[in-house]
């Protein structure tokens, strides 16, 4: 008897497996606003430069108007130029406003003014990101982002050491107290550093979520449980955009976000250990404590009573003799097959993340209302996430897989030659772009996991939220070249998905196809023994570990 046979006994999805998964669900909700907060808090308002004496920017004495600053090629006042005398005109006169070209200019002086109307305060606002400090704004998401890199790596391994609990209780607090110092931030390099350790945090609450959901859910609920976390975490880009549009001063918007957290961390406590870390780390004594809880939670009163230390060895033999595995992380590269697939699946999480972040973390510029775009976005994942599911099953992995990055990236680049002003149109390709990226993701977990043998399969996951990351972190840099060549950041996020697409293609299909156990299998292709497989699920969350080896029970 394995642990599947034996969490069945207990209670299968019992009273405390219902419980326990809305529990962790519930903080899913925020870690999306967490995610995608700068949208909101680092929002780019109208701005001018600030005239020294206020009074003078009306004054009319004499019937002189006064200008103070050049136009832009949009015939707008520029926003970042002021000249350096005041330029008189006429009032009434038919004379243009000077453009700057004969006229010295420089750049704002006194700071700048910016138009409040829609945020009353954001990071832009508070520290002068605009113009020559502009590019500051995409650093401090990409330092987030290398927080949330960082945090996996380090939280992911001290998971394997210390156990998912003591771990997910811990990334509660490091976010709760991080995400209130963001918002307490006197000056932007200290926002940059509590903004990276939230990112850490983020993490270790994800990785950890999924790590206890799995682990304590039977195999056959798996699909349903993960279904939930994963439609909890677009639910809560909905609620980010409720939460922008009733809050507008950043702070306030950032302690709304992190505050919870501390909640949740007190609640964590109740959460027990993982009966299979536990057997596996060498503790199956606690191991015994832990399932002897659940069952009673789960009013199985007579099972408790019958799991000793000797019954629990027995039942999972199995288990305890896997994780003596010791294969490493060069495992993932050492054999032919298995590097094709570690190769095209780097690719494949690196432009999904690359793309779905260069969309999602520039929302202002589609012209239309910040909050409403995001509903949008967040609404799309709905459909996409179903299609992506059908598809998986009805016509496979590869051919979702390809088609999903494909059509993902021929709806960025379209908007190359889509006009601006056409704003409608843009808004809708760029939506339907997000929405094959969000049905990438999906697909990309599941054909991951089977990709790879049982052996070797948590450090697959793990190379690819590492790439995943690793494109999170590169995607705003990226909008940087736009100011050269404005269509640029465009084709990239284009290009990219469209290259991984064409790659998949040199991938093996593996639906209804046995899970290989060994690098062996992978290697030939076919399974060494025609023994019936027991039925593995996966969860289809965007944020896996990068833990050190471990065989998926």
């Amino acid at each position: 008897m394995g642990f599947a046979e034996l969490l069945e006994r207990t209670g299968g999805m019992g009273r405390f497996q219902i419980t326990q998964v809305f529990l962790l669900c519930f903080p899913i909700l925020l870690m999306a606003s967490h995610n995608l907060l700068q949208n909101f808090s680092a929002a780019i308002p109208d701005h001018w430069c600030k005239i020294n004496d206020t009074g003078i920017l009306n004054s009319t004495s004499e019937g002189w108007v006064g200008s103070f600053s050049p136009l832009d090629e949009k015939g707008m006042p520029d926003s970042c130029r002021e000249f350096v005398e005041i330029q008189w005109t006429p009032t009434g006169s038919n004379m243009t406003s000077h453009n700057g070209t004969d006229v010295e200019t420089r750049s704002c002086t006194m700071g700048y003014e910016y138009d409040r109307e829609e945020f009353t305060s954001t990071i832009i606002t508070e520290w002068d990101l605009v113009c020559g400090n502009k590019n500051r704004r995409q650093l401090a998401q990409s330092l987030y982002m290398a927080g949330v890199l960082v945090g996996a790596i380090i939280l992911g391994g001290l998971s394997d050491k210390y156990g998912r609990r003591a771990l997910l209780i811990w990334s509660y607090l490091q976010m709760s107290v991080s995400g209130i110092c963001t918002a307490f931030s006197p000056n932007y390099l200290s926002y940059c550093v509590f903004r990276f350790l939230g990112g850490m945090a983020l993490s270790g609450i994800g990785l950890n979520t999924t790590a206890l959901i799995v682990e304590w859910v039977p195999t056959k609920v798996r699909t349903i449980t993960g279904t939930l976390a994963g439609y909890s975490y677009t639910v809560g880009q909905l609620v980010l955009a409720g939460l922008a549009y009733g809050i507008r001063d950043w702070r306030w918007l950032q302690l709304t976000v992190s505050v919870p957290f501390f909640i949740f961390f007190l609640y964590s406590w109740w959460f027990p250990e993982s009966a299979r870390w536990l057997v596996l780390s060498g503790n199956p004594s606690k191991a015994v404590t832990e399932m002897k809880r659940v069952a009673k939670y789960n009013g199985k009163q007579e099972e408790a009573e019958k799991i000793t230390l000797e019954s629990l060895k027995s039942d999972m033999m199995k288990e305890m003799a896997c994780g003596n595995s010791s294969y490493t992380v060069l495992d993932l590269v050492r054999t032919s097959n298995v590097r094709r697939i570690s190769f095209a699946v780097s690719f494949v999480w690196f432009s999904t993340s690359f793309a779905y972040y260069g969309l999602a973390m520039d929302l202002q510029k589609f012209g239309v209302s910040i909050y409403l775009i995001q509903v949008i976005f967040g609404a799309v994942d709905f459909p996409a996430k179903l299609v992506s599911t059908t598809g998986m099953i009805y016509i496979g992995r590869r051919v979702t897989q390809f088609f999903s990055l494909i059509l993902g990236g021929l709806a960025i680049m379209a908007n190359i030659f889509v006009p601006n002003d056409l704003q409608v149109l843009r808004t809708s390709l760029a939506v339907f772009g997000k929405g094959c990226l969000a049905a990438s993701f999906s697909c990309v977990f599941l054909y991951t996991t089977e990709l790879y043998p049982t052996v070797i399969r948590q450090s697959g996951l793990g190379l690819g939220s590492t790439m995943a990351r690793l494109g999170g972190i590169v995607a705003p840099l990226v909008k940087l070249l736009g100011e050269f060549y404005p269509f640029l950041p465009l084709l990239i996020y284009g290009g990219s998905p469209i290259l991984s697409g064409l790659i998949v293609y040199f991938l093996p299909e593996t639906v209804n196809k046995p899970l290989p156990d060994t690098i062996e299998e992978v290697e030939t292709g076919r399974k060494k023994t025609p023994e019936k497989e027991e039925k593995k699920e996966i969860i289809p969350l965007e944020t896996v570990t990068t833990n050190p080896v471990r065989v998926t029970l």
